[in-house]
């Protein structure tokens, strides 16, 4: 039955979509890069300075691999970590000129990528898509 065949098509839906942000950022000049910095980048251009547990949060990812992650991105000049003002034992990951830079691309991307997702689907079926993919998620 194709109902017991949901998973493998998300992964499937997951891996293109991986594809095509690989696509997308390489076209635009952004190299060295993969999605799931972008996941990083994308939070802190939109949501201002985090902390490593609030990235992590936001994205789903545990701490070791966010620490991986925002390590390469500092080593290639994208973001940067500051002290708290408020809590110095506390550091917080901010992008910097570089980082903010891919702004417009970056926008540009998920655009597509969401035109393209969504082609032929109502408002409706995307709200009740979501419930669902909630839900399992939650279930995991």
């Amino acid at each position: 039955m194709k109902r017991d065949h949901i998973i493998f098509l998300i992964g499937r839906i997951h891996y293109k979509a991986q594809r095509l942000l690989e696509r997308e950022m390489k076209a635009r000049g952004i190299e060295g890069l993969a999605p799931s910095h972008g996941e990083i980048l994308g939070s802190l251009i939109f949501k201002g300075p985090l902390s490593m547990t609030e990235i992590a949060r936001i994205i789903d990812r545990d701490k070791s691999t966010i620490t991986a992650l925002v390590g390469k991105l500092i080593r290639l000049g994208y973001v940067e970590k500051r002290t708290h003002e408020g809590d110095r034992r506390m550091a917080l990951v901010a992008v910097t000129k570089k980082g903010a830079a891919l702004k417009p691309a970056f926008v540009a991307i998920a655009m597509k990528l969401r035109t393209l997702s969504y082609r032929d689907t109502t408002d409706d079926e995307r709200d009740e898509l979501y419930r669902l993919l909630s839900k399992i998620n939650g279930n995991l």
